[in-house]
């Protein structure tokens, strides 16, 4: 595995890849070039343009050998995972898998190569991650397992099983392999999520001093300096390395939200809308990336919850996300999705969604994602529609007992900080004086976790301000 900014002619052939211990079952030195580069600019969050983009290398991996097994899988796996597609929706991706599945049969793999080949068939479950994990454990720098089993991970909410993975297989991943400094970014996402700040801060920091174009490592540090509401630190921190990660186009956009984020935590609500409309909103125009629109709709959703008027942005989210409304791939994506439609106001839209999410919660089935429905996902799209409503006190109800069983939609501590942050302002507009108690509760339990958020002193007043007048 070459570095995302080596030529073509650096990457990695067939007896590198055999020198490395993860031998592949082709003749082509140009299709195991391809494939080192759409496993390079995968692992690093960024297309290359030198290279083609992960695209334009998966086209000519297809043209330098068409039989090229772990070829197919890496293009499904990319398409399952990468992109949030699924084979109920996509006959092509159906169709594709099949073909990798019979060409699998019809040559002599090694036993990684056909775990590899069985584990998109998991289709981004728990199963598919035992599969990249028995790879794992007889081969730790096996990029790929690895990096599938990061975003299956974090899509599923098993926030600890995606630290342990890397701490698994991370002293292996010694200075002399390729990568491996983005392999600590890896582990220094796990450990932020699972609360241990310091030890994620300070790997994060180790691989940006080796490659400070590292977007995923100036991600982790964002989210810890967002969890511990360290604004002024945040702030800081994206100005003076923006123009190092700018151009990592997968991640770009989404560092630019946690930059607008430190804005709204502020309370310095134009500054977010800037970034916003500078990169924020472009960048899902022009990428149609799920990460892009979550990103747009959850900014949007968190600006409305201060009150802040938003002209006609959300109209204007309203037109990419409207051809996803029946898709129901992941529940986290719905709920985002969902916030367009209120916020565009479209109740045809909203009816739409949560109508044909109904249906398919109905009937049996073994896809994870709408097992979840019943218990976690309608109710929570319930709770955002009776907020819109003005009706509080069931929106309360609705979300309240579930706010710990939300993780299981996946995303991010920071990601899913919006339904925390709906939970409290439905709280603090309920009828119910009770409930107004709860919305203190919520704070106080916020303010431990978050010292001298500005955020939380707005609402404790607010809070306050509510008491005095019951």
């Amino acid at each position: 595995m070459a570095c995302v900014k080596s030529f073509i002619s650096h990457l990695f052939v067939v007896q590198a890849w055999q020198d490395a211990g993860l031998g592949l079952s082709t003749a082509s030195n140009e299709a195991c070039k391809l494939f080192d580069a759409v496993l390079t600019q995968y692992a690093t969050w960024a297309n290359d343009e030198g290279l083609g983009g992960i695209e334009g290398c998966l086209s000519k991996l297809k043209a330098a050998d068409p039989n090229f097994t772990m070829g197919h899988v890496i293009a499904n796996g990319l398409e399952l995972i990468g992109t949030g597609s699924s084979v109920r929706l996509n006959k092509e991706l159906d169709s594709a898998m099949r073909t990798m599945m019979t060409l699998s049969k019809s040559q002599p793999l090694s036993e990684r190569e056909k775990l590899h080949v069985s584990a998109p068939m998991g289709k981004g479950t728990g199963a598919a991650c035992d599969l990249w994990e028995q790879i794992l454990q007889s081969h730790p720098t096996d990029l790929l397992a690895l990096k599938f089993s990061q975003d299956t991970y974090f899509y599923l909410g098993y926030h600890i099983q995606m630290r342990d993975s890397v701490a698994r297989v991370f002293p292996f991943w010694t200075p002399d392999v390729p990568l491996s400094s983005y392999v600590k970014g890896y582990y220094s996402f796990g450990l932020m999520e699972t609360n241990l700040f310091d030890r994620a801060e300070k790997l994060a920091l180790e691989a940006l001093a080796i490659d400070q174009t590292d977007a995923w490592s100036v991600h982790t540090i964002a989210h810890i300096n967002e969890m511990k509401a360290e604004v002024k630190k945040g702030l800081a921190f994206m100005k003076e390395t923006e123009a190092n990660w700018k151009n990592s186009d997968i991640l770009a956009c989404h560092n630019y939200w946690h930059w607008a984020l430190y804005f709204i935590e502020k309370g310095e609500y134009e500054a977010a809308l800037t970034i916003y409309d500078n990169h924020i909103a472009p960048q899902c125009l022009s990428s149609g990336s799920m990460l892009d629109i979550v990103d747009n709709c959850s900014m949007l959703y968190r600006l409305r919850l201060e009150g802040i008027k938003l002209g006609d942005r959300w109209d204007n989210v309203l037109k990419i996300t409207k051809k996803h409304t029946k898709d129901h791939i992941l529940l986290f994506n719905d709920v985002h999705i969902l916030m367009s439609s209120l916020g565009a106001k479209d109740h045809k839209t909203t009816n739409e969604l949560l109508t044909t999410l109904q249906e398919l919660a109905k009937a049996p089935c073994e896809d994870h994602e709408l097992s979840l429905a019943p218990s976690l996902g309608l109710p929570l799209c319930q709770a955002f529609m009776e907020f819109e409503k003005g009706n509080c006190d069931k929106a309360v109800d609705l979300l309240y007992p579930i706010r710990y069983q939300l993780i299981q939609l996946g995303g991010s501590n920071a990601q899913r900080d919006v339904f925390n942050q709906l939970l409290i302002h439905a709280a603090l507009n309920c009828k119910s004086k009770a409930k107004q108690n709860l919305a203190k509760c919520l704070l106080r339990e916020r303010d431990v976790m978050r010292p001298n958020s500005p955020m939380t002193e707005r609402l404790m007043r607010k809070a306050a301000a509510v008491h005095s007048m019951a």
